[in-house]
């Protein structure tokens, strides 16, 4: 089934050409059906590849997704044209008296500050606070899941002693959690990040059940109860190029940077990148709307502001 973004949006032809039904909304108007209503804030620098991504992985099931992008208000993005976040961005203050299906919460190349440094941190805070009331079910991305679960649960990050750089193998741990229903033993992951969060730490929490974690690079998924609240150290969403293109842009500057793990075929980065984690982000992201957002959230999306699916 479709996701409907907006008609122009750059997307729609990336989407388009790979064979993925996207449906504009002129063509949606017409389908009788309640779509689930998905917010995405996004706080990536690369704001058009991040849109293109989670587009296509929330478009993978049978399921109508209408999704609406938002940006921090006063955050100038430096890699995406201000004609982009004019046509196809609103603020927070535009959607703040709605209430939505689902949240997701992308990464941000901010790790090595406090998050009290972060420009728009403050208003990160509102909306993660709103979003216990106003979303169903907040799915937070790397940065944004360490953002998340020092927000609401005081669970600090750690620096590394280099950056965690590559595709690493992980494992199931709570075999009964649907988010991973349908999941190999064994499955990859891509990361790239110089902070931690450490399973310590998350353990004194009761609220948050740890799902999936890898042997290198450490936990990498964590719910509550019922997935009101879910968190991805990782970035499952990643293209096939996209870790290259941070390589290369370090190595290029000269950065201390290694050839990302178990990407390149025998770490050879003169060979083209290998994908082996594709099926596993299709699935990861389908698991999430259909028994985390849709199989759960109210039909009447009025009523998600007295609906609390952890009760």
């Amino acid at each position: 089934m479709p996701i409907r973004i907006p008609n122009e949006l750059p997307a729609v032809k990336t989407l388009t050409d790979e064979n993925i039904f996207v449906m504009t909304r002129t063509r949606a108007k017409t389908q009788d059906i309640r779509p689930l209503k998905i917010l995405l804030l996004n706080l990536m620098p690369t704001k058009i590849a991040t849109e293109t991504q989670l587009s296509r992985l929330l478009s993978n099931t049978p399921l109508q997704v209408d999704l609406e992008l938002i940006s921090p208000c006063g955050h100038v993005s430096k890699n995406t044209p201000p004609e982009h976040m004019l046509t196809f961005y609103q603020h927070f203050s535009d959607v703040r008296d709605r209430n939505f299906d689902g949240l997701v919460i992308t990464g941000a190349p901010v790790e090595h500050m406090p998050f009290e440094e972060v420009e728009y941190w403050p208003e990160l805070c509102e909306i993660m606070e709103w979003s216990k009331s106003h979303v169903h079910s907040t799915f937070h991305i790397c940065w944004g899941a360490q953002a998340g679960l020092y927000y609401h649960y005081g669970i600090q990050k750690y620096p590394l002693e280099k950056k965690l750089f590559g595709v690493f193998p992980h494992v199931v741990e709570r075999k009964s959690n649907m988010l991973f229903r349908g999941s190999d033993d064994v499955f990859m992951v891509p990361h790239s990040r110089h902070t931690t969060i450490r399973r310590e730490d998350v353990e004194k929490v009761p609220e948050l059940k740890i799902l999936a974690t890898s042997p290198e690079a450490g936990i990498y998924a964590l719910a509550t109860a019922k997935g009101k609240q879910i968190f991805i150290t990782g970035h499952s969403e990643y293209d096939a190029n996209t870790l290259e293109q941070e390589y290369l842009r370090d190595k290029n500057l000269g950065k201390p940077i290694e050839v990302p793990k178990n990407y390149y075929p025998g770490d050879d980065d003169s060979q083209p990148p290998r994908v082996s984690w594709r099926s596993c982000a299709n699935l990861l992201y389908s698991n999430w709307l259909n028994y985390f957002v849709y199989q759960t959230t109210p039909f009447n999306i009025d009523e998600i502001r007295g609906h609390h699916p952890e009760k």
